[in-house]
Protein backbone atom coordinates (compact mmCIF):
# COMPACT_ATOMS: atom_id res chain seq x y z
CA UNK A 1 0.00 0.00 0.00
CA UNK A 2 1.65 3.29 -1.00
CA UNK A 3 2.11 5.67 1.89
CA UNK A 4 -0.15 8.23 0.28
CA UNK A 5 -2.96 5.69 0.12
CA UNK A 6 -2.47 4.79 3.78
CA UNK A 7 -2.54 8.40 4.85
CA UNK A 8 -5.73 8.87 2.88
CA UNK A 9 -7.24 5.82 4.58
CA UNK A 10 -6.14 6.98 8.02
CA UNK A 11 -7.66 10.36 7.30
CA UNK A 12 -10.96 8.71 6.46
CA UNK A 13 -10.80 6.71 9.69
CA UNK A 14 -10.18 9.87 11.67
CA UNK A 15 -13.18 11.44 10.01
CA UNK A 16 -15.57 8.61 10.93
CA UNK A 17 -18.92 9.92 12.18
CA UNK A 18 -18.06 13.33 10.79
CA UNK A 19 -21.30 14.80 12.07
CA UNK A 20 -19.32 15.51 15.23
CA UNK A 21 -16.55 17.95 14.46
CA UNK A 22 -14.47 16.80 17.38
CA UNK A 23 -14.01 13.14 16.41
CA UNK A 24 -10.73 13.87 14.66
CA UNK A 25 -9.25 15.12 17.92
CA UNK A 26 -10.68 12.20 19.88
CA UNK A 27 -9.37 9.53 17.51
CA UNK A 28 -6.00 11.10 17.02
CA UNK A 29 -5.59 11.24 20.79
CA UNK A 30 -5.74 7.44 21.07
CA UNK A 31 -2.05 7.13 20.31
CA UNK A 32 -1.06 10.76 19.99
CA UNK A 33 2.44 11.86 20.85
CA UNK A 34 2.75 14.28 23.78
CA UNK A 35 4.16 17.03 21.60
CA UNK A 36 0.98 17.18 19.55
CA UNK A 37 -1.66 16.62 22.20
CA UNK A 38 -2.21 20.26 23.07
CA UNK A 39 -2.21 21.64 19.55
CA UNK A 40 -5.99 21.71 19.25
CA UNK A 41 -6.51 23.15 22.73
CA UNK A 42 -4.25 26.16 22.52
CA UNK A 43 -7.26 28.34 21.78
CA UNK A 44 -10.66 27.38 23.13
CA UNK A 45 -13.28 29.55 21.53
CA UNK A 46 -17.02 29.07 21.77
CA UNK A 47 -18.72 28.59 18.39
CA UNK A 48 -20.52 31.92 18.61
CA UNK A 49 -17.14 33.66 18.54
CA UNK A 50 -16.21 32.12 15.20
CA UNK A 51 -18.27 34.90 13.65
CA UNK A 52 -17.26 38.56 13.63
CA UNK A 53 -18.33 40.55 16.70
CA UNK A 54 -20.70 42.65 14.64
CA UNK A 55 -23.39 44.86 16.12
CA UNK A 56 -26.03 42.39 14.96
CA UNK A 57 -24.29 39.47 16.70
CA UNK A 58 -23.85 41.47 19.89
CA UNK A 59 -27.54 42.41 19.87
CA UNK A 60 -28.42 38.74 19.36
CA UNK A 61 -26.19 37.76 22.27
CA UNK A 62 -27.78 40.41 24.49
CA UNK A 63 -31.34 39.43 23.62
CA UNK A 64 -30.63 35.70 23.89
CA UNK A 65 -29.02 36.02 27.31
CA UNK A 66 -31.71 38.40 28.56
CA UNK A 67 -34.61 36.18 27.51
CA UNK A 68 -32.87 32.96 28.53
CA UNK A 69 -31.89 34.28 31.95
CA UNK A 70 -35.36 35.74 32.45
CA UNK A 71 -37.07 32.42 31.69
CA UNK A 72 -34.63 30.46 33.85
CA UNK A 73 -35.15 32.73 36.87
CA UNK A 74 -38.86 33.28 36.30
CA UNK A 75 -39.68 29.59 36.66
CA UNK A 76 -37.13 29.19 39.45
CA UNK A 77 -38.59 32.09 41.46
CA UNK A 78 -42.15 30.94 40.84
CA UNK A 79 -41.37 27.43 42.04
CA UNK A 80 -39.57 28.76 45.10
CA UNK A 81 -42.56 30.97 45.89
CA UNK A 82 -44.79 27.92 45.93
CA UNK A 83 -42.43 26.01 48.22
CA UNK A 84 -41.94 28.76 50.81
CA UNK A 85 -45.67 29.51 50.96
CA UNK A 86 -46.64 25.88 51.51
CA UNK A 87 -46.47 26.25 55.27
CA UNK A 88 -44.71 28.08 58.12
CA UNK A 89 -41.19 27.02 58.98
CA UNK A 90 -40.73 25.02 62.17
CA UNK A 91 -37.99 26.16 64.55
CA UNK A 92 -35.64 23.99 66.53
CA UNK A 93 -36.52 23.87 70.21
CA UNK A 94 -35.14 26.87 72.05
CA UNK A 95 -33.54 28.44 68.95
CA UNK A 96 -34.50 30.62 66.03
CA UNK A 97 -33.00 28.15 63.52
CA UNK A 98 -35.53 26.64 61.15
CA UNK A 99 -35.71 22.86 60.95
CA UNK A 100 -34.81 21.71 57.41
CA UNK A 101 -37.93 20.92 55.42
CA UNK A 102 -36.39 18.39 53.06
CA UNK A 103 -39.47 18.24 50.87
CA UNK A 104 -39.38 21.97 50.26
CA UNK A 105 -35.61 21.94 49.79
CA UNK A 106 -35.93 19.13 47.24
CA UNK A 107 -38.69 21.01 45.42
CA UNK A 108 -36.67 24.24 45.23
CA UNK A 109 -33.51 22.46 44.10
CA UNK A 110 -35.44 20.52 41.50
CA UNK A 111 -37.21 23.54 40.04
CA UNK A 112 -33.92 25.46 39.76
CA UNK A 113 -32.12 22.51 38.18
CA UNK A 114 -34.88 21.71 35.69
CA UNK A 115 -35.38 25.36 34.77
CA UNK A 116 -31.67 25.78 34.08
CA UNK A 117 -31.46 22.56 32.08
CA UNK A 118 -34.48 23.34 29.90
CA UNK A 119 -33.48 26.91 29.12
CA UNK A 120 -29.79 26.15 28.55
CA UNK A 121 -30.88 23.46 26.09
CA UNK A 122 -33.08 25.98 24.31
CA UNK A 123 -30.49 28.77 24.15
CA UNK A 124 -27.07 27.11 23.98
CA UNK A 125 -27.11 27.27 20.19
CA UNK A 126 -28.00 30.96 20.33
CA UNK A 127 -25.70 32.43 22.97
CA UNK A 128 -24.17 29.45 24.78
CA UNK A 129 -26.85 29.53 27.49
CA UNK A 130 -24.70 31.14 30.20
CA UNK A 131 -27.36 32.88 32.37
CA UNK A 132 -24.81 33.54 35.13
CA UNK A 133 -22.11 36.22 35.51
CA UNK A 134 -19.85 33.69 37.23
CA UNK A 135 -20.03 31.32 34.27
CA UNK A 136 -19.45 34.23 31.92
CA UNK A 137 -16.35 35.26 33.89
CA UNK A 138 -14.97 31.72 33.78
CA UNK A 139 -15.42 31.41 30.04
CA UNK A 140 -13.69 34.75 29.57
CA UNK A 141 -10.78 33.60 31.73
CA UNK A 142 -10.30 30.32 29.85
CA UNK A 143 -10.50 32.02 26.47
CA UNK A 144 -14.05 31.17 25.49
CA UNK A 145 -15.45 34.71 25.37
CA UNK A 146 -14.12 38.10 24.39
CA UNK A 147 -14.11 40.97 26.88
CA UNK A 148 -16.72 42.96 24.96
CA UNK A 149 -19.08 40.00 24.59
CA UNK A 150 -18.63 39.14 28.27
CA UNK A 151 -19.65 42.63 29.39
CA UNK A 152 -22.69 42.62 27.09
CA UNK A 153 -23.79 39.23 28.38
CA UNK A 154 -23.35 40.13 32.07
CA UNK A 155 -25.43 43.30 31.68
CA UNK A 156 -28.20 41.27 30.05
CA UNK A 157 -28.10 38.71 32.85
CA UNK A 158 -28.35 41.30 35.63
CA UNK A 159 -31.24 43.10 33.96
CA UNK A 160 -33.01 39.80 33.35
CA UNK A 161 -32.69 38.85 37.02
CA UNK A 162 -34.41 42.06 38.10
CA UNK A 163 -37.08 41.68 35.42
CA UNK A 164 -37.86 38.10 36.42
CA UNK A 165 -38.15 39.03 40.09
CA UNK A 166 -40.45 41.95 39.24
CA UNK A 167 -42.76 39.84 37.10
CA UNK A 168 -42.98 37.07 39.72
CA UNK A 169 -43.74 39.65 42.39
CA UNK A 170 -46.54 41.11 40.28
CA UNK A 171 -48.06 37.85 39.05
CA UNK A 172 -48.17 35.67 42.16
CA UNK A 173 -50.12 36.53 45.31
CA UNK A 174 -48.43 37.21 48.58
CA UNK A 175 -45.05 38.73 49.33
CA UNK A 176 -42.18 37.50 47.17
CA UNK A 177 -40.00 35.45 49.48
CA UNK A 178 -37.29 34.19 47.15
CA UNK A 179 -34.34 36.21 48.42
CA UNK A 180 -31.03 34.57 49.23
CA UNK A 181 -30.35 34.83 52.96
CA UNK A 182 -28.21 32.96 55.46
CA UNK A 183 -29.93 30.21 57.40
CA UNK A 184 -29.33 26.97 59.26
CA UNK A 185 -27.03 28.74 61.68
CA UNK A 186 -24.44 29.57 59.02
CA UNK A 187 -22.32 32.64 59.69
CA UNK A 188 -21.02 35.08 57.08
CA UNK A 189 -17.67 33.35 56.57
CA UNK A 190 -19.34 29.97 56.18
CA UNK A 191 -21.85 31.43 53.74
CA UNK A 192 -19.06 32.97 51.66
CA UNK A 193 -17.16 29.71 51.28
CA UNK A 194 -20.30 27.66 50.72
CA UNK A 195 -21.15 29.93 47.81
CA UNK A 196 -17.58 29.72 46.54
CA UNK A 197 -17.33 25.94 46.48
CA UNK A 198 -20.84 25.38 45.10
CA UNK A 199 -20.17 27.87 42.31
CA UNK A 200 -16.83 26.20 41.56
CA UNK A 201 -18.62 22.88 41.07
CA UNK A 202 -21.12 24.38 38.65
CA UNK A 203 -18.54 26.38 36.69
CA UNK A 204 -16.13 23.45 36.34
CA UNK A 205 -18.91 21.25 34.99
CA UNK A 206 -19.81 23.96 32.46
CA UNK A 207 -16.19 24.22 31.30
CA UNK A 208 -15.65 20.49 30.93
CA UNK A 209 -18.94 19.49 29.31
CA UNK A 210 -19.78 22.60 27.28
CA UNK A 211 -16.64 24.62 26.57
CA UNK A 212 -14.41 21.56 26.05
CA UNK A 213 -16.04 20.03 22.99
CA UNK A 214 -16.56 16.27 22.83
CA UNK A 215 -19.04 13.73 21.51
CA UNK A 216 -21.60 14.30 24.26
CA UNK A 217 -21.46 18.09 24.20
CA UNK A 218 -25.05 18.12 22.95
CA UNK A 219 -26.01 16.64 26.34
CA UNK A 220 -24.19 19.39 28.26
CA UNK A 221 -27.48 21.01 29.41
CA UNK A 222 -28.36 17.81 31.27
CA UNK A 223 -25.04 17.73 33.12
CA UNK A 224 -25.25 21.45 33.89
CA UNK A 225 -28.80 21.12 35.22
CA UNK A 226 -27.79 18.15 37.37
CA UNK A 227 -24.77 20.02 38.76
CA UNK A 228 -26.98 22.98 39.67
CA UNK A 229 -29.59 20.67 41.21
CA UNK A 230 -26.88 19.08 43.36
CA UNK A 231 -25.50 22.46 44.43
CA UNK A 232 -28.98 23.71 45.34
CA UNK A 233 -29.65 20.62 47.45
CA UNK A 234 -26.67 21.58 49.58
CA UNK A 235 -26.86 25.36 49.45
CA UNK A 236 -30.51 26.38 49.71
CA UNK A 237 -30.79 25.66 53.44
CA UNK A 238 -27.63 27.56 54.42
CA UNK A 239 -27.31 30.44 51.93
CA UNK A 240 -30.35 30.29 49.68
CA UNK A 241 -28.21 28.65 46.98
CA UNK A 242 -27.35 31.66 44.87
CA UNK A 243 -24.24 30.71 42.82
CA UNK A 244 -25.33 33.57 40.59
CA UNK A 245 -25.26 37.27 41.43
CA UNK A 246 -28.10 37.95 38.97
CA UNK A 247 -30.27 35.48 40.92
CA UNK A 248 -29.59 37.33 44.22
CA UNK A 249 -29.68 40.88 42.87
CA UNK A 250 -33.14 40.67 41.27
CA UNK A 251 -35.21 39.84 44.38
CA UNK A 252 -33.09 42.19 46.52
CA UNK A 253 -33.83 45.12 44.20
CA UNK A 254 -37.55 44.34 43.91
CA UNK A 255 -37.97 43.91 47.67
CA UNK A 256 -35.51 46.72 48.45
CA UNK A 257 -33.81 44.43 50.92
CA UNK A 258 -30.02 44.27 51.14
CA UNK A 259 -28.76 42.54 54.30
CA UNK A 260 -25.35 43.56 55.62
CA UNK A 261 -23.80 40.34 54.32
CA UNK A 262 -25.27 40.68 50.82
CA UNK A 263 -21.75 41.09 49.45
CA UNK A 264 -21.09 37.35 49.88
CA UNK A 265 -23.46 36.67 46.97
CA UNK A 266 -21.23 38.81 44.79
CA UNK A 267 -17.81 37.76 46.04
CA UNK A 268 -18.52 34.08 46.70
CA UNK A 269 -19.51 33.19 43.12
CA UNK A 270 -16.58 35.21 41.75
CA UNK A 271 -14.14 33.28 43.96
CA UNK A 272 -15.78 30.02 42.85
CA UNK A 273 -15.39 31.02 39.21
CA UNK A 274 -11.71 31.84 39.77
CA UNK A 275 -11.18 28.54 41.58
CA UNK A 276 -12.74 26.46 38.80
CA UNK A 277 -10.93 28.39 36.07
CA UNK A 278 -7.62 28.05 37.88
CA UNK A 279 -8.04 24.31 38.31
CA UNK A 280 -8.92 23.95 34.63
CA UNK A 281 -5.82 25.96 33.70
CA UNK A 282 -3.72 23.62 35.84
CA UNK A 283 -5.20 20.54 34.16
CA UNK A 284 -4.54 22.07 30.77
CA UNK A 285 -0.94 22.87 31.71
CA UNK A 286 -0.49 19.24 32.80
CA UNK A 287 -1.93 18.05 29.44
CA UNK A 288 -4.84 16.24 31.02
CA UNK A 289 -5.91 14.65 27.75
CA UNK A 290 -2.78 12.50 27.80
CA UNK A 291 -3.70 10.98 31.15
CA UNK A 292 -6.75 9.05 29.94
CA UNK A 293 -6.98 9.43 26.14
CA UNK A 294 -9.54 8.06 23.75
CA UNK A 295 -12.60 8.30 25.99
CA UNK A 296 -14.73 9.64 23.15
CA UNK A 297 -13.66 6.92 20.69
CA UNK A 298 -16.06 4.03 20.29
CA UNK A 299 -14.93 0.44 19.70
CA UNK A 300 -15.52 0.54 15.95
CA UNK A 301 -13.48 3.69 15.47
CA UNK A 302 -10.65 2.45 17.67
CA UNK A 303 -10.55 -0.89 15.84
CA UNK A 304 -10.30 0.78 12.44
CA UNK A 305 -7.63 3.19 13.61
CA UNK A 306 -5.57 0.48 15.31
CA UNK A 307 -5.86 -1.75 12.24
CA UNK A 308 -4.58 1.07 10.06
CA UNK A 309 -1.63 1.63 12.38
CA UNK A 310 -0.76 -2.09 12.40
CA UNK A 311 -0.88 -2.21 8.60
CA UNK A 312 1.30 0.85 8.40
CA UNK A 313 3.85 -0.57 10.85
CA UNK A 314 4.01 -3.87 8.99
CA UNK A 315 4.51 -2.15 5.69
CA UNK A 316 6.63 0.84 6.60
CA UNK A 317 7.93 0.29 10.11
CA UNK A 318 7.78 2.97 12.75
CA UNK A 319 6.49 6.35 11.58
CA UNK A 320 6.98 8.16 14.86
CA UNK A 321 9.51 10.49 13.26
CA UNK A 322 7.27 11.19 10.28
CA UNK A 323 9.97 9.99 7.80
CA UNK A 324 9.25 6.31 7.37
CA UNK A 325 10.71 4.41 4.39
CA UNK A 326 9.22 1.18 3.02
CA UNK A 327 10.86 -1.99 4.21
CA UNK A 328 12.55 -4.16 1.64
CA UNK A 329 10.61 -7.24 0.59
CA UNK A 330 11.88 -10.52 2.01
CA UNK A 331 11.55 -13.66 -0.08
CA UNK A 332 11.56 -16.75 2.14
CA UNK A 333 13.58 -19.81 0.99
CA UNK A 334 12.04 -21.99 -1.75
CA UNK A 335 9.57 -19.22 -2.52
CA UNK A 336 7.40 -20.04 0.50
CA UNK A 337 5.17 -17.29 1.80
CA UNK A 338 6.21 -15.76 5.09
CA UNK A 339 3.94 -16.47 8.08
CA UNK A 340 0.97 -14.16 8.22
CA UNK A 341 1.92 -12.60 4.91
CA UNK A 342 4.50 -10.34 6.59
CA UNK A 343 8.16 -9.79 5.86
CA UNK A 344 11.14 -9.38 8.10
CA UNK A 345 13.46 -6.93 6.50
CA UNK A 346 16.08 -7.20 9.19
CA UNK A 347 16.53 -10.99 9.00
CA UNK A 348 20.27 -11.77 8.52
CA UNK A 349 19.55 -15.05 6.67
CA UNK A 350 16.78 -14.00 4.33
CA UNK A 351 17.87 -13.36 0.74
CA UNK A 352 17.04 -9.86 -0.50
CA UNK A 353 15.59 -9.00 -3.89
Amino acid sequence: MPRSRFLSYASNVNGHNSHNNNNNDDISNVNARPTNTMNHTNTMTLPMLSKPASTRNNITAFLGEFVGTFLFLFFSFAGTQIAVNSGPAQLESGTDIAVPNTQNLMFIALVFGLSLMANVWAFYRVTGGLFNPSVTLALFLVGGLSAVRSVIVVVAQLLAGMAAAGVVSALFPGPMDVETTLGGGANVAQGLFIEMFLTAELVFVVIMVAAEKHKSTYLAPVAIGMAFFLAELVGVYFTGGSLNFARSLGPAVVNRSFPSYFWIYFLGPILGSLLASGFYALLKYLRWKECNPGQDVDDEEKLKFDTARVQEKERYGSVADGHATPRETVTPPNGAASPGGTTVADSPTAPRT
